[in-house]
């Protein structure tokens, strides 16, 4: 029997021995690894945002907000990101009204309100939130201002 090498024209050949070789330089390539990832600021606030579903208490929903801010018992307002600017900024405006009474904070959430709602541990979305009493967590004194 011949060798299948010598069947095929030298042009081939190289093309063969060439694959062969390029085959082998993948297969010793090593993927560096990607170094961790520190928690970014999302997710210490989704983390605390849990917290609070858990150990204190928070009023989802718009009109539920506006009743907390009306009444001068919410402590911190949480706003998705795509909730439409004229809401927005009305909730901003009950916040600063509020703010002469009570402290209230106004938190611009970065992620959509699928997320806020699913850092909130439900299964739907919130546009907004009221933190009335914030439990074991420190997400008022954690938070940046608005």
């Amino acid at each position: 029997l011949l060798p299948l090498s010598c069947l095929l024209p030298a042009s081939l050949q190289c093309i063969h021995v060439i694959r062969r070789v390029s085959v082998v330089v993948l297969s010793t390539h090593t993927v560096p690894t990607m170094p961790k990832k520190k928690a970014s600021a999302s997710e210490s606030v989704n983390a605390r945002l849990q917290l609070v579903m858990k150990s204190g208490k928070a009023s989802l929903g718009y009109r539920q907000t506006l009743k907390h801010l009306r009444d001068g018992s919410a402590k911190l307002v949480i706003i998705a990101s795509n909730t439409p600017t004229l809401r927005k900024s009305e909730l901003e405006y009950y916040a600063m009204l509020s703010r002469k009474s009570s402290n209230t904070k106004v938190h611009l959430f970065a992620g959509n309100n699928n997320d806020l709602g699913t850092a909130c541990g439900k299964l739907f979305s919130v546009g907004c939130l009221t933190v009335t009493d914030e439990g074991d967590s420190e997400i008022i004194r954690s938070l940046p201002q608005a």
